[in-house]
């Protein structure tokens, strides 16, 4: 482990937000977190890619940053493979190395910013997929329990942007490593969700692999969301509502164009276009605003701070309250 003292967290989350860790401890393996957790109970946060929160505060306590890496393959038959990764791996690199191997299964979800470890708390998704879709397991250390636990899909309790480490597990777990099912053969594409298909036909692909699929909605992603390193952002700062058919209906009636796609118990609403309706895109206050080509992101021009861009999303919320009688809920983590 190596310990750092009065550490800066600017260039460890992707808001870009300089707010400081009284220390800040880069742990490499499970073992390593094992032992601090055996000693130390839990730390005052756990890091993982930075890129699925909004830092308000300094940070008094240890910040616990995941760095745990390795790809290994530990099932594999004629038409699928399982591969274990450690929580510390790029999203997106993973991806990318996926499909160089010639695998299906994530590329929807390219360009997803953040790391490994923190995709099952979130359940990521994007166009269509889920990181259930093609999860196996994942491992990890219980704090109070002081012991490694591993937990499978259904003991994910995986929902729409939910699991159980955002409800009864909720500051009680470290995710070490995640295990993915991904397809050598007979593919399973989504093509149906957002302008891929548009993409892909723009692009002259007539056959698409799941290669060229991500190559779409890395094309499309960029097209729309800022790059971290150039603005700092969290991607999507917003959950997409989901409301009863009912009031879908009485939406639609009222506003023909608005997304809305149909879900368990009933209809998902696209939070961007409501924000973007409520008049908010490409908002901009000194270095705090709403990005000109996504509603759905909120963003750091420069030097904002993490109170600023909280409060811009506050009144986001209430605007949208008040314009459609939804409320918006975060879907980053608020520390």
């Amino acid at each position: 482990m190596i310990v750092q003292i009065n550490k800066s967290l600017k260039k460890l989350n992707t808001f870009g937000i300089d707010q400081k860790a009284e220390r800040l401890i880069w742990a490499h393996s499970a073992e390593e977190i094992l032992n601090y957790v055996s000693h130390h109970g839990a730390p005052s946060l756990v890091l993982g890619g930075g890129s699925n929160m909004l830092l308000t505060q300094d940070i008094s306590g240890d910040v616990l940053k995941v760095d745990i890496h390795g790809r290994e393959v530990v099932f594999e038959d004629d038409d699928q493979v399982h591969i274990r990764f450690g929580a510390g791996e790029n999203w997106h690199e993973i991806v990318l190395w996926t499909l160089n191997q010639g695998l299906g299964g994530l590329e929807n979800l390219s360009l997803i910013p953040g790391n490994c470890g923190t995709a099952p708390v979130q359940n990521i998704g994007a166009y269509g997929v889920e990181l259930k879709d093609c999860f196996v397991s994942c491992e990890g250390v219980q704090i109070d329990e002081k012991r490694f636990f591993e937990l499978d899909l259904e003991g994910c309790e995986f929902g729409y942007r939910d699991s159980i480490f955002k409800n009864d597990w909720k500051g009680k777990a470290i995710i070490t490593r995640i295990t993915l099912r991904l397809t050598k053969r007979n593919h399973i594409l989504r093509l149906d969700y957002g302008a891929i298909k548009d993409e892909l036909a723009a692009k002259g692909v007539a056959e698409p692999t799941p290669k060229a699929i991500s190559d779409a909605v890395v094309a499309i992603r960029k097209q729309k969301l800022p790059d971290p390193a150039e603005i700092g952002n969290s991607g999507s700062f917003f959950k997409n509502p989901v409301v009863t058919e009912e009031l879908a209906h009485a939406l639609k009636e009222k506003h023909p164009d608005i997304p809305t796609y149909p879900v368990d118990g009933g209809s998902k609403i696209a939070a961007g276009w409501l924000i973007e309706k409520a008049g908010w895109k490409g908002f901009k206050d000194g270095d705090v605003g709403v990005h000109k080509n996504q509603a759905l992101v909120l963003v750091n021009y420069a030097d904002a701070t993490g109170a600023e861009v909280l409060a811009l999303a506050h009144s986001i919320i209430n605007s949208v309250q008040e314009k459609f009688g939804i409320q918006l809920q975060a879907e980053v983590n608020l520390i």
